[in-house]
């Protein structure tokens, strides 16, 4: 956990890791603003209280979806609204760009914001300055900043490349987030070069759809074993047949039992 800053900023991230002081399991359940519904049908409301029920440390939403949400779950675990937004049916799904706020998210009860910028993107001019404008308003209003980083673009072959990661790590960290969402970038010797030398904490992201749990727990592991203070894991895990025992879990894995 990051040990300076305002009292604010200071109770949220604790209020964030609510179950390990150093290690967090985040599920985004933002991908039907991209890609339309894909959960199978069940409300957002009942996946939710699984997943808070199994000691996931915070779940990523949008605005909207807290209106169907009880709040009475976010007892057990931590909102992150994230505040960024694009569809695959966009000419460009990676350009990403802004759909609200840290004052409107402060309204809603939130104890986080998030911000995707994809680095090597067409757009990546107005991502990373919609991230610094975010890291801003986050200072202001003692709310801490979860970055979600990804290199993406037309002239990204290699998404998991050690240096390209590496790169947008320290962009975020420069920029003012205090946390950072990244790939894995394959092994835990290459994960832990920089894991170590990032300033602040790097989750990794769950990655493409995996049917087999002990393959899917054995990479978070190598994760872990790379230094990465968590992962944060939405389809793996809301596309599941039992979420809610996945996420326990994987729980177990991050948080030592």
């Amino acid at each position: 956990m990051i040990p300076n800053g305002a009292f604010g900023r200071r109770l949220r991230l604790r209020r964030l890791y609510r179950h390990h002081r150093q290690r967090l399991l985040v599920v985004p359940l933002d991908h039907a603003v991209t890609q339309g519904p894909i959960t199978g049908g069940e409300g957002i409301d009942t996946l939710v209280g699984r997943l808070a029920a199994n000691r996931v440390d915070a779940v990523v939403l949008h605005k909207g979806s807290l209106r169907y949400v009880d709040p009475a779950w976010f007892a057990r675990t931590s909102l992150i609204v994230h505040l960024s937004a694009s569809t695959v049916h966009a000419p460009d799904p990676d350009a990403k760009y802004l759909v609200a706020g840290v004052e409107e998210s402060l309204r809603l009860g939130a104890d986080a914001v998030s911000v995707h910028v994809n680095l090597g993107s067409d757009g990546e001019q107005r991502q990373i300055a919609d991230l610094a404008a975010v890291a801003d308003a986050c200072d202001r209003w003692n709310v801490p900043l979860l970055a979600m980083m990804y290199p993406r673009g037309p002239k990204i072959t290699d998404p998991r490349d050690p240096a390209l990661v590496a790169h947008a790590v320290t962009l975020a960290a420069d920029l003012g987030a205090d946390l950072v969402k990244t790939p894995y970038v394959g092994s835990p010797a290459q994960m832990k070069e920089i894991t170590s030398a990032a300033p602040v904490p790097v989750i990794t992201v769950g990655g493409p759809r995996v049917t087999d749990e002990s393959r899917l727990l054995a990479q978070v592991a190598e994760a872990l074993e790379g230094g990465a203070a968590g992962v944060a894991m939405g389809r793996n895990i809301f596309q599941a047949p039992d979420p809610g025992t996945l996420a326990g879990r994987l729980a177990d894995l991050i948080h030592g039992g």
